[in-house]
């Protein structure tokens, strides 16, 4: 899980792993903003890390798996490898991997704007939750796992297992679906069948590039007295909430199974019913 939290001074930015596994957190500063701890670092199954950001941040986050480093904090990733360095510093994951991105306000302006992107790819559930409440406070996810439901002609693999599923433009290299040269406009640039099939996943994400309309958020977050986060208390802040959970443990109920089983199936039918058209 990630915390978001708006503090008097700034931003605390607290980031949880609520995955069955390590995750190496990779964070990239917008230009003209820093990246916070170098921009990467090792979290173990529950651990937590805090680190203050500055107001009006702008950035992205994401999740690194299967990785490996030396001493000297240089190997490499499964999924989200930046440079084969434990410190992103300055670095972009490389896709595909699931992206949060965000631009925070400031205690003055209180006005958040944040979205899951699958813009790049998807290698691990997320979702970002506002907490405590505010004025159009929505949630930002992508919950399920994509990889189980990923076409063929999308799928990376690591030793014969999916672990992340290809954004069209990184497969298809084509201007068509990277909505570049003369689809670089809304009105040029639709979604094709994989985006549709993205979106039929996870609703609340990016599926492509213009999906603005149904996946960025925006929250004004008011200024609370007091406010409680599982293991701390934190006083006058509003806080955002990011969960970062891996497929092997983001059920939480038989219901949220079902519900998931559900939606792959109706995903493997969009593919069959769409064929004609990738």
């Amino acid at each position: 899980m990630y915390f978001l939290c708006l503090g008097a001074d700034g931003t605390q930015l607290i980031l949880v792993n609520n995955c069955n596994e390590s995750i190496w957190p990779g964070i990239l500063g917008s230009a003209g903003y820093p990246s916070p701890k170098d921009g990467g670092f090792h979290l173990n199954l529950g651990e937590q890390l805090v680190m203050d950001v500055s107001e009006k941040w702008s950035g992205r986050i994401w999740g690194r798996q299967g990785c490996s480093f030396d001493q000297n904090g240089k190997g490499s990733c499964e999924t989200g490898d930046c440079a084969g360095l434990l410190h992103c510093r300055g670095t972009g994951g490389v896709p595909p991997a699931t992206v949060v991105e965000m631009t925070l306000g400031t205690s003055k302006s209180a006005l958040h704007y944040y979205d899951v992107s699958l813009v790049d790819g998807f290698n691990l559930p997320v979702a970002m939750v506002p907490v405590g409440g505010g004025v159009g406070c929505g949630v930002a996810e992508c919950e399920a796992d994509v990889n189980v439901c990923c076409p063929s002609a999308l799928e990376l693999k690591r030793g014969g297992k999916v672990v992340g599923c290809k954004s069209a433009c990184l497969a298809m290299k084509s201007a068509r679906y990277c909505c570049t040269g003369d689809y670089a406009n809304p009105k040029s640039c639709k979604p094709t069948v994989f985006a549709h099939l993205f979106k039929a996943i996870c609703p609340g994400a990016y599926s492509y590039a213009y999906d603005d309309s149904s996946s960025l958020k925006s929250c004004r977050a008011p200024r609370v007295p007091n406010f409680t986060l599982p293991g701390a208390i934190i006083a006058g802040i509003v806080a955002l909430l990011l969960t970062l959970a891996c497929s092997n443990g983001m059920y939480r109920s038989t219901e949220q199974r079902s519900s998931q089983m559900r939606r792959l199936r109706g995903c493997l039918c969009s593919i069959c019913d769409s064929r004609s058209g990738i």
